[in-house]
Parts: C-alpha cells; structure tokens; sequence
C-alpha cells in the first residue's frame, strides 16, 4: 500500500506540466500550440529559445530524480539493495508516465527524455552522466535536441549491459525498452532530419556563421 501511494506520488511529479507553466508565465502562450506540439524541453529550445528550454529541461530532469528518491520514505528498502532497485524504476517509471500523459494538462505531455535522465542520474548516477555526456556531445556537434536524445538513449543499454554489465535482469530489460521506445517516439524527428529539415535549436550559431564566412 506505502509503494503504491509512492508511486501515484511520482506520477503527480512528473505530471508538473514545467513547459506550459513557463509559456504561461513568461509569454502567456501554450506551448503546446505552437512549433511541434510537444510539451518538451526540446520544443521549448525551438519556440522559447535556450534560456527558457535550460529551465524547463532542469527542472524536468529534478522531476525524474525527486520522484526515485521517494523510497527514502520506506526504510526497507534502504537495507535491501535489489529491492531498492526494482522499487527506483517503479517510481521513475511512472514519473515519465506522468510528464508524458500529465493529470495536470488533460494529459499532452512531453516525451519524457528528460525525466527519463533524471531517473537514470537518480538510480545510477554514472551511467546517468555518461549519457549527458552522449547528449551534450552531439548536441554540440549537431544542435539537434532530437537526435542528442536518441544516441544518449541508445547508449544506455549500451552502457548497462555492456560496459557496467549490469546483474540486475529487471534493470537490464528497462534499458532496452527505453532505447526502443525513445527511438519509436522519434520517428518524425528522425524523418527531418534525414531530409534535412528538422529544427535546429538556438545554441552555438556564432560558431556556425563563422564557419560559413571561413568557407
């Protein structure tokens, strides 16, 4: 019964609708109208710029952790390590249900990318890092939040069964899921961008227009 109200506790975290809090506030808009429909960070990159689609991506990903870290409340689980886990991906889990389908926004949310970060950073915070690391690298090279998300998400079953080679079967399978999912719901964003026309979001354009005057 605890773990139950924790979990439904972690689905009203992630349900905080961050983007359309902050579109409201600062621009009294929708975000939801506007550029892809998507109550992301990424889309808040694309319509509200970098400083606004920073905040909104922090915060999400504080989402993510504050929801893992409500097995604090349970002093089981603080003994029982393999328990522990399995309850920390329950609690995240439904946090990034809660950002993609959020009670407080008649449930259009975002894609739950970072969330999902923010779980991972929780539950195991270096793998977590890695895959910021993934993310900010070709987020760099690329401005594409889109893509960054995908390659950041592949490497987590990467990192889990390979590198840190994971025991944890429940663990294990979640990062595989969590690729395909990612992957899944990206499809459109990876359509634009193999035709070239997926946006880019507004970071790094001086270091891009001194390019193009060099060439």
């Amino acid at each position: 019964m605890k773990e139950f109200i924790l979990i439904i506790t972690s689905y009203l975290i992630g349900s905080i609708p961050t983007a359309f809090l902050v579109s409201k506030r600062f621009f009294g808009i929708d975000i939801r109208d506007y550029g892809s429909g998507n109550m992301g960070a990424t889309n808040t990159f694309r319509v509200l710029g970098s400083g606004y689609g920073t905040i909104v991506m922090v915060i999400d990903i504080v989402k993510g952790m504050a929801a893992v870290m409500l097995y604090n409340f349970l002093p089981f689980y603080l003994q029982h390590e393999l328990e522990r886990t399995n309850l920390m991906l329950g609690l995240g889990t439904a946090a990034v249900i809660g950002h993609i389908f959020p009670i407080f926004a008649q449930f259009r949310g975002g894609k739950g990318v970072a969330t999902l970060l923010g779980m991972i950073l929780a539950i195991q915070p270096v793998i977590g890092c890695s895959c910021i690391g993934i993310f900010l690298l070709v987020l760099y090279f690329t401005r594409y939040v889109s893509l960054s998300s995908i390659l950041a998400a592949i490497f987590l079953p990467i990192s889990v069964l390979w590198i840190w080679n994971e025991n944890e079967i429940l663990y294990r399978g979640f990062a595989l899921i969590v690729a395909i999912l990612v992957i899944a719901t990206h499809q459109k964003n990876i359509g634009r961008i193999l035709r070239g026309v997926e946006s880019r979001i507004p970071i790094l354009k001086h270091r891009d227009k001194r390019k193009t005057r060099r060439n």
